[in-house]
């Protein structure tokens, strides 16, 4: 883990840590994740995980963008 890293996981609550090492860990065969799904895989609801996105977003060193709205949120993550 980079230095950058572990200031910026320091950071973050338990969740936003834990959305962002779920991201940065399918970002590269993934680009494309629903809220749902991602709340279905740690546990918690696809709101709690809209709701701390913005803080993985500023915290983290993944490029993660509001995509669409049809049946959820869709965010596109990129590394």
């Amino acid at each position: 883990m980079s230095t950058s890293a572990s200031v910026t996981t320091t950071t973050m609550s338990d969740k936003q840590r834990r959305i962002a090492r779920f991201l940065e860990e399918h970002a590269g065969t993934q680009t494309y994740f629903k809220s749902r799904l991602i709340g279905d895989e740690l546990d918690m609801s696809a709101k709690e995980v809209g709701a701390n996105m913005r803080a993985v977003r500023e915290a983290s060193a993944l490029t993660i963008e509001k995509w669409g709205y049809s049946s959820g949120t869709t965010w596109k993550v990129t590394a």
